[in-house]
């Protein structure tokens, strides 16, 4: 590499300078670098032709023991197997895969993924769908070879065909039906390598997350577009989620609006306090004993009580009322006649005998 070099008298000299010796740390990152940008693609499926090539230069008539691959001493990669549904991808399955590839030194990691067919029969039913988790798995950086449809069980027949070396799981036992582990007999044969679970971290745990927050994420999907039709959602059930939804949507600018009052609260009180002499005298010239209010109130009660009991005329007023006695009977007028009668005595013709009160019994 050539350099221009400047000497005390002002003028330019060229100078040769031989370029810097790199470590072999820097080499060996450099040529990870280059093998990496060259193999930035998916893994390719079995069926590919780059996964069937590399699978034809295995001598798999050499067998690997974990002593030559943990001391990476075996003469050709190590072919580990790795399976799963691998539903809803996430960080809990990136970690098993990365674990299964650097459980030795030199790995070609294998993945199996079931289809649906056979997951919905033994499992349940999933949320993507075959396609869709064949090109989760094959897009994860760990994995070099994607096998779809995977099996259950793994027979011999199937570890002969894919070369397989060792088949990378966790270490709990994995029921199927009349079967109380589908890795007996591979731990049996000393091909199984264990890795461990991520705890706080499932699909199942993922699933539980969406329907407990199910109102909340229906109401983002239908502003977003989608009717509810196409979430399923009955007519009613869209027009409360949407209510709810305006509701929520004036709690938060609520909220926003208490954020500035709380802001500015030290200049209101400010405010109020220079204004509070104003606000109390006005406040009594409203309200107080000689104020606008009472002055109204008592003008109209003086209104309402002349239109009831309107003024008598003067005359009438100034002139004493006389009142005339009732009639009375005089003294020498003879007393009123009261008729009796005689129980005793009847009439000869009516039965019944009157008395007047002048007559002697």
């Amino acid at each position: 590499m050539g350099t221009r070099k400047r000497t005390r008298n002002g003028d330019i000299d060229d100078e040769v300078v031989p370029p810097k010796r790199r470590t072999r740390k820097q080499q060996t990152r450099s040529i990870n670098v280059e093998q990496y940008k060259q193999n930035i693609g998916p893994a390719p499926f079995s069926h590919d032709e780059a996964a069937l090539e590399e699978c034809d230069r295995i001598d798999y008539s050499i067998r690997i023991t974990k002593d030559m691959a943990e001391s990476d001493t075996a003469p050709r990669p190590v072919r580990v197997y790795a399976d799963g549904i691998y539903d809803m991808f996430h960080s809990g399955h990136a970690r098993q895969l990365m674990q299964a590839k650097r459980v030795f030194p030199h790995v070609y990691l294998i993945v199996g993924v079931c289809d649906d067919e056979l997951t919905h029969k033994l499992k349940g039913r999933t949320v993507m769908s075959q396609e869709e988790r064949y090109e989760m798995v094959r897009h994860c950086r760990y994995v070099d070879e994607v096998v779809t449809s995977a099996p259950w069980t793994l027979e011999e027949d199937f570890l002969q065909q894919h070369k397989i070396d060792f088949v990378a799981h966790d270490d709990l036992p994995y029921n199927a039906p009349g079967v109380e582990d589908v890795y007996k007999d591979i731990k049996a044969k000393g091909m199984f390598v264990a890795t461990q679970r991520t705890e706080g971290i499932s699909t199942t745990d993922v699933i539980a997350r969406i329907i407990r927050d199910y109102d909340m994420y229906v109401r983002r999907n239908l502003s977003r577009g989608y009717t509810a039709k196409d979430l399923n959602v009955g007519y009613m059930k869209e027009k409360k989620l949407q209510f709810q939804q305006k509701v929520d949507l004036v709690k938060g600018k609520t909220k926003e609006l208490i954020d500035k009052i709380g802001d500015k609260r030290h200049e209101l009180i400010q405010k109020w306090e220079e204004n509070s002499r104003e606000f109390v005298s006005n406040f009594l010239e409203l309200f107080g004993r000689d104020g606008r209010i009472n002055q109204w109130w008592t003008e109209t009660r003086q209104n309402v009580v002349r239109a009831i009991s309107p003024p008598h005329p003067p005359d009438e007023e100034d002139s004493p009322r006389t009142y005339s006695p009732l009639p009375r009977s005089s003294p020498e007028s003879p007393p009123l006649k009261r008729r009796h009668r005689n129980s005793t005595s009847a009439s000869p013709a009516t039965g019944n005998q009157w008395l007047d009160e002048d007559d002697e019994y």
